[in-house]
């Protein structure tokens, strides 16, 4: 296995270095040119771009014809937040969705921009159908199936395990396992980076809503179920191509290696201890 994972590896260098060689247009090696580089940063090997989760289309190549300076680039843009704004549209809204994707991609990997100000450029993103749609496009997978086939196949070796949980993790995750929970607090929505908010009714048992927080901001809400809210979460975590939060990262880990099993032969041993127990 290990010399296959070398040759691989040599291939692809060899590979890199043809098209490099023949000037070939490429977005993945254009945006780690030190040539197109500012000039602060020409001499430094920081803030490379590269695959981190296991993406297949992560900087594609634009349409044929087309170029992210065109004025049409702006032209697209107003048109999809017009389109927003009339019903019965989601084909035209996916088709010019699907045709934007390099020009959205490119700006969210080398910009890396705040999500707020980029909701407000790309409106028809934050919706439930067109995160499923980007995260596919971005994976190849199809998001809401895998998840949540995987969450049915694992839920009950994670409830066993839950249950003989002890001491301070024990104490936690009882009034989960007991159904009990506690009223949501809405004002200390700000001070979270990433986070699923979970809206009970007045009994306190089954969610009656959820919505999603990144940077402090409710971004998407309507997700119904809490389920369905981390489905959607790690469709805008590819999509905005966002950093797990450090607090949350073996979860999130987790989600992708074991839920969605994108790049899951790489495991933390946290996780892959997890992925034993839930395997045995």
């Amino acid at each position: 296995m290990y010399g296959c994972q070398q040759r691989l590896k040599y291939k692809m260098a060899n590979y890199w270095s043809k098209i490099r060689r023949h000037d070939v247009p490429c977005p993945e090696l254009d945006i780690n040119s030190l040539r197109r580089r500012p000039n602060r940063e020409q001499q430094s090997v920081k803030n490379c771009k590269r695959l981190r989760r296991a993406e297949v289309n992560y900087l594609p190549l634009h349409p044929s014809g087309e170029t992210g300076d065109s004025l049409e680039v702006w032209v697209e843009k107003q048109r999809l937040l017009n389109e927003m704004k009339k019903k019965d549209n989601k084909k035209v809204i996916q088709e010019e969705m699907a045709k934007t994707f390099s020009v959205r991609r490119l700006e969210v990997v080398r910009g890396s921009p705040a999500v707020a100000e980029f909701k407000e450029r790309w409106a028809a993103l934050f919706c439930e159908a067109e995160i499923k749609e980007e995260f596919r496009i971005i994976t190849t997978i199809p998001l809401e199936h895998r998840f949540l086939s995987k969450v049915d196949l694992y839920t009950p070796k994670l409830i066993a395990l839950m249950k003989t949980k002890g001491g301070c993790m024990g104490t936690k995750l009882r009034p989960l396992l007991n159904k009990l929970s506690q009223q949501d607090n809405r004002s200390d929505v700000t001070v979270h980076i990433v986070k699923v908010l979970v809206i009970r009714g007045a009994d306190g048992e089954d969610p009656v809503d959820a919505s999603i927080i990144l940077e402090g901001m409710e971004m998407l809400s309507g997700c119904r179920n809490t389920a369905n809210a981390c489905v959607l979460l790690m469709g805008l975590v590819y999509a905005l191509n966002l950093a797990y939060p450090t607090t949350l990262c073996y979860t999130f880990e987790a989600f992708q290696k074991l839920f969605l099993d994108l790049d899951g032969i790489k495991l933390s041993p946290k996780v892959h201890t997890l992925k034993v127990k839930l395997l045995s």
